[in-house]
């Protein structure tokens, strides 16, 4: 028996085989058992693999569904990297998370990533399957591609390999991952990224280097990454969880998180995977190209990346149709795309266009949820829940004069003059802005600051709010995302690197942020300098992306909203001013483990969605917002807005749970693990307290705020003036960091 019946899929390519499958299945099953892999034993009696259990699982069939078009030669090679990943995962199964056994586990991983050497490196002799392997593939592969695809591929294989302790450890401790914790830790041990990599190879055509690291390309891999995971998922829960007793399964996570059957939960996770398909559609159509046209990419680039691109969409379609043949999964009463096959299953145009007919109706669905949602609809006030918040708030005491410094800077920049273009003056006066109380803010999360620090967190915070709410004012409205455009190429003038000249500043954001921006930059170092302005050009990106979503009226995706709104909250700006005073006092690497990664995220997810459940009356009835979590939950899930709210509050909760399971648990294990001296790890502790401080301030400020009431709603709509006309601020107070000392404050 099924652990329940698998939902429609929405595939909306079909999947094509490549005609070289029959030498690639004789060539992985002749290589593995050279590398030894048929006769690897398992630790109770008996071997991982036998010949029968490859041919059973048939990988050189996934591999000729994935990777339609490539020659023969280049279809062996991706095969037996198949080969030697699935390999892997089954054998440390066997060796290590059945008998726990996490110190031998972080030896042999240890070990296994001496096999992928850099240019000049020899690596050591092989003495197991998964080594020889390695070693062979690695030889192989690496001379046809460029340093930074091989940089890339390192980063993808390692995490691959060396988040598989993540699953151990949660296995060890019976401990279920919350869903936005899941979705990050999947992309890193599901090997998605590590696939698309491989995609490179088989197309023959590697993402230029300058675009990268780009936010289209990055959600490109990030939607594949996402869509290939919740898949395998769904095809896997049975073998997973019932079986091995795994419990890194998304649809484990979604019955536990949402106390759901798990039918249900299988049905909202495959919702997911519909949500994150047509995410790359749409980033694949039309993030993609203005990219290319932006950076005036040349013909070769624009080539590389629709050939990248295609590799990915045969990806999908291949990926589902060998689950839906594979013996390895749960696939009774799977939909297929209708083509012939070694292993049977009906052909031909009707099945074949009877899938499509469902395809687009799935897809349409789904669209039309995310394009339905009607503004400006009265909402009333939301009851909040009761918040969970461990931490203390502490308050500076040179509030009182920060009060007083902070209406004096913000009338000097302009911000309390009228702007043009907005009819009905400016976009604050001085009654709302002292409203916002930022230095109240500013004063809880950068507590120990000196008076001029919290001068300089205050002013910042008043920069950041004012962008958040200058931008759908100026540009929102009249959907001017050219205007927006050109207004983020203006303000990255006032951020020179060298420290040079500026233009002259037209507008107060430009004064504000020419002034700011010499007052922190100026003693940093030029690559902290560098690291800082990337944050800010961040920030300043996600404010385009709203005013798109906003102009399409699409409710965001839940995966991209939560990864955006980090940004559009200011987050990754204060991450980074955080780390900048003590940059070169703790190992780079250490910021870039999964551990400090999801100690960051996961306060910054508290801080934003805290900010989302105060705001929504003020966002979904006064501004016709679509940024806020409660209207995604609803969105996606089709429920109220009261059980939206309960949602929220339980994702803070688990958030704020793995903030402190982090700090109990792992950040010891880290010192450890990098053998930090005691300066190191105090600066890491400190980040950690900065970061208590942050979230408790955030919250405290949005309970004392008055932006949020009811009262000072009705008082800033003009009167006369249509909903959507009315020009209230958006955002938290809403779009500023911290700053100064590795101090950080609300965006």
């Amino acid at each position: 028996m099924q652990a329940f019946a698998l939902p429609e899929f929405y595939v909306p390519y079909p999947a094509r085989i490549n005609p070289h499958l029959e030498r690639a299945r004789e060539h992985s099953s002749d290589w593995a058992r050279r590398m030894g892999m048929l006769d690897a034993p398992k630790p109770g009696g008996g071997v991982v693999w036998d010949q029968a259990a490859l041919d059973q699982m048939d990988y050189a069939l996934m591999c000729a569904y994935t990777h339609p078009d490539c020659d023969g030669p280049t279809l062996d090679l991706i095969t037996d990297w198949y080969v030697w990943v699935f390999f892997f995962d089954d054998d440390f199964l066997e060796q290590f998370k059945y008998s726990r056994d996490r110190a031998g586990a972080k030896a042999y991983l240890d070990r296994l990533e001496q096999f992928m050497t850099l240019e000049g490196e020899t690596p050591p002799e092989p003495e197991n399957p998964a080594e020889a392997g390695l070693k062979d593939l690695w030889e192989r592969t690496v001379p046809a591609m460029s340093s930074e695809w091989r940089q890339r591929f390192i980063t993808s294989t390692h995490n691959l390999m060396v988040e598989s302790m993540w699953e151990l450890d949660n296995i060890d401790r019976g401990r279920i991952a919350n869903p936005i914790e899941y979705v990050q830790m999947r992309r890193r041990v599901g090997g998605a990224p590590w696939s698309a990599n491989l995609v490179e190879y088989a197309v023959g055509a590697e993402v230029p280097a300058l675009l990268a690291e780009t936010r289209p390309m990055q959600v490109l891999a990030d939607t594949f990454a996402d869509a290939v995971h919740l898949r395998n998922d769904l095809f896997s829960y049975q073998r997973e969880v019932q079986e091995e007793g795994e419990n890194s399964n998304a649809v484990l996570v979604f019955e536990r998180f949402f106390d759901c059957s798990t039918q249900e939960a299988a049905e909202l996770v495959n919702d997911l995977l519909t949500s994150r398909l047509q995410q790359f559609e749409s980033t694949a159509l039309a993030d993609v190209p203005a990219l290319c046209a932006d950076r005036a990419a040349p013909c070769q680039d624009q080539a590389a990346i629709a050939a990248y691109t295609k590799g990915l969409q045969d990806w999908q379609s291949g990926g589902h149709e060998w689950h839906v043949r594979s013996s390895r999964y749960m696939n009774e009463g799977a939909d297929s795309a209708g083509q012939a096959g070694p292993l049977g299953g009906p052909t031909g145009l009707g099945t074949s266009a009877g899938r499509i007919a469902a395809t687009l109706r799935i897809g349409a669905g789904r669209r039309a949820e995310q394009h339905a949602h009607v503004p400006f609809q009265p909402v009333g006030p939301l009851p909040l829940p009761e918040l969970y918040m461990p931490f203390p708030i502490r308050t500076s005491p040179h509030l009182d004069a920060a009060r007083s410094y902070a209406v004096d800077w913000a009338r000097r920049m302009g911000m309390l003059d009228s702007v043009p273009g907005v009819e009905h003056g400016g976009v604050w006066d001085e009654r709302r802005f002292i409203g916002l109380d930022l230095p109240h803010c500013a004063a809880m999360i950068h507590a120990d600051a000196t008076l001029e620090e919290l001068y300089l967190s205050s002013d910042w915070l008043a920069w950041g709010t004012y962008g958040d709410d200058y931008y759908p004012v100026v540009f929102g409205h009249r959907r001017d995302l050219a205007g927006a455009r050109a207004s983020n190429a203006r303000l990255a003038e006032f951020m020179p690197l060298d420290m040079g000249p500026t233009p002259e500043p037209l507008n107060p954001l430009e004064r504000g942020l020419a002034d700011l921006w010499q007052r922190t930059a100026e003693p940093m170092p030029q690559e902290n300098r560098q690291r800082f302005r990337l944050a800010v050009e961040e920030m300043l990106e996600s404010w385009l992306w709203e005013l798109s979503n906003q102009a399409q009226n699409r409710v965001p995706d839940p995966i991209d909203y939560v990864e955006m709104r980090r940004r559009t909250f200011g987050s990754e700006m204060t991450k980074s001013l955080a780390r900048l005073s003590y940059a070169d006092r703790v190992p780079a690497e250490l910021y870039r483990t999964r551990t400090m990664h999801e100690l960051d995220t996961a306060a910054q997810d508290y801080a934003c969605f805290a900010n989302d459940l105060f705001s929504y009356q003020k966002e979904i009835e006064y501004e016709g917002e679509v940024h806020n979590l409660v209207l995604v939950v609803e969105n996606f899930l089709n429920v109220d807005r009261l059980r939206a709210r309960d949602i929220v509050a339980e994702l803070m909760a688990a958030r704020m749970l793995q903030f402190e399971h982090i700090i109990a648990n792992e950040l010891p294990a880290l010192f450890e693990e990098f053998e930090l001296d005691d300066e190191a790890r105090e600066i890491v502790q400190r980040h950690a307290d900065e970061l208590k401080e942050w979230m408790s301030g955030i919250l405290e400020w949005h309970r004392k705020c008055v932006r949020y009431t009811e009262p000072e709603l009705k008082r800033n709509r003009f009167p006369g003036a249509p909903a959507e006309f009315s020009f209230l601020p958006t955002g938290l107070g809403t779009s500023a960091a911290r700053v100064g000392a590795g101090s950080g404050g609300p965006r």
